[in-house]
């Protein structure tokens, strides 16, 4: 008894001081973090961001392009230039012309201007339909941190499920210890038999068993929650097991504005918008282009003089400008078949619209029937745990005087933990529940959890 009674206050005092050295992590502020650190909405927010630079009007064709180009060449010739079957005046042969180190350079360099003025408002369009795409990337950035959000908080809930039952495991554990003092006490005055403190000794290990796997769950599932918020793997820390349900009418406000507030309901408005531009960008085929161009040069010119040439020295300068209108009168019928293709994809993007629609109706109203199924289950729960309680009190002064055996007062003994149990489970179930109609309304990042 002494080995068992030594063990138990080791554990305690460890236990003590573990908890006394671990921070409370709150759901905000465990929120918080996963926003600022979780690799999924890192890369959901580098993604917003590609789409606000391609967005930019330095990406949509409106501003001219200016072009530059130099060049410089060199030549240098040595030749011997002979003349077979001349002679000269004076009846000699005509002697060999040589140039040595005959140098010639060349430079030149240009500046050359283009700018559409008008293409079909094919540009503008695009501008338009670049723009819906930067706020349908928003939206799913959005998804994304509604998704980790949710993964978080069924992570965090667990971890609250699990740390509460850790501790009626440890009661379980107390009263089960408590029972061999007990036995042993009232073995050595006669007054039971070594089968009840072997009974005893029977439940404590049990117990013990019971509350070494639930620590064991609770510590691999705090691991999971410090994946989801990118940090020390081994990190301690304790969680809130407070839990606050939002009022019936407050969520029946979400309802009503679900489909203004509903994340892919909003993608697919963002794509119908999307889909329409392309229709028109598509159309703009049928108009004509009209660009102005220019271009300035210069180019220079030196070579140096020959027996046949005299040196050269040539410095010029250009300037250009023009204005060019482009109408491609029949392009073999590809704009129209691409511009029947934007409108078929369009009316599929209205299809896939209604589909939505009566799917996250749908879900919602699924969601709403599980949430209230689960609140009336917490409920139930509640009571089923103060029954038990108020059992297990009886059973244990009926125990203590010794009018129910061991085996009955450990049935109400698991009677008790098997409520207490439960009724973690459907506290959080319910809470779960909750944060699931919040995310099909498009509130969850809007209310206080």
């Amino acid at each position: 008894m002494r080995k068992y009674q030594a063990i138990f206050m080791l554990l305690a005092f460890i236990s003590l001081n573990t908890r006394a050295q671990q921070q409370v992590l709150f759901k905000d502020d465990a929120v918080s973090k996963a926003l600022y650190n979780n690799f999924g909405i890192k890369v959901a927010k580098n993604q917003v961001e590609i789409a606000e630079n391609n967005k930019s009007i330095l990406n949509t064709g409106y501003l001219p392009t200016l072009t530059g180009s130099a060049g410089a060449t060199y030549n240098r010739d040595d030749a011997t230039i002979e003349f077979p079957g001349q002679f000269l005046e004076s009846g000699e042969p005509r002697p060999d012309v040589e140039l040595n180190q005959a140098e010639a350079q060349r430079y030149d360099s240009s500046l050359s201007l283009n700018f559409t003025l008008f293409d079909g408002m094919g540009r503008f369009y695009n501008y338009k339909s670049l723009k819906e795409q930067y706020q349908l990337t928003e939206l799913q950035a959005r998804e994304t941190i509604e998704n980790t959000v949710l993964q978080l908080l069924s992570i965090y809930f667990e971890v609250a499920r699990l740390s509460e039952n850790v501790n009626v495991f440890k009661k379980a554990l107390e009263i089960s210890k408590d029972r061999i003092t007990r036995a042993e006490y009232a073995f050595e005055y006669g007054q039971n038999t070594k089968l009840d403190i072997l009974n005893a000794q029977v439940d404590v290990t049990n117990d013990s068993i019971n509350l070494l796997n639930a620590k064991q769950q609770l510590s691999n599932t705090k691991r999971d929650l410090n994946v989801v918020l990118n940090q020390n793997l081994n990190e301690s820390f304790e969680v809130d097991t407070v839990v606050a349900f939002i009022p019936r009418l407050q969520l029946d406000d979400f309802i009503a504005q679900a489909r203004e507030n509903n994340v892919a309901l909003l993608q697919t408005k963002k794509n119908l918008l999307i889909n329409e531009y392309d229709i028109k960008i598509s159309r703009s085929g049928y108009l004509p282009t009209i660009g102005l161009n220019g271009s300035y040069g210069w180019n220079l010119n030196q070579s140096a003089a020959s027996a046949f040439f005299p040196g050269t020295n040539n410095e010029t300068y250009n300037l250009n400008l023009g204005a060019r209108l482009t109408w491609n009168l029949f392009d073999g019928g590809s704009t129209n078949v691409r511009v029947k293709n934007a409108k078929i994809a369009y009316e599929n993007q209205e299809l896939l619209k209604k589909q939505i629609e009566l799917e996250v109706d749908r879900d919602i109203l699924n969601a709403l029937d599980i949430y209230e199924n689960r609140l009336s289950i917490y409920a139930i729960q509640e009571q089923n745990v103060i029954t038990n309680e108020n059992n297990f009190e009886r059973s244990r002064e009926q125990f203590q005087l010794g009018r129910i055996t061991s085996i009955e007062f450990r049935q109400a003994q698991i009677n008790l933990l098997n409520a207490q149990t439960n009724k973690n489970l459907a506290k959080y179930d319910a809470k779960l529940a909750e944060i699931q109609l919040l995310q099909l309304t498009g509130q969850l990042l809007n209310v206080e959890l």
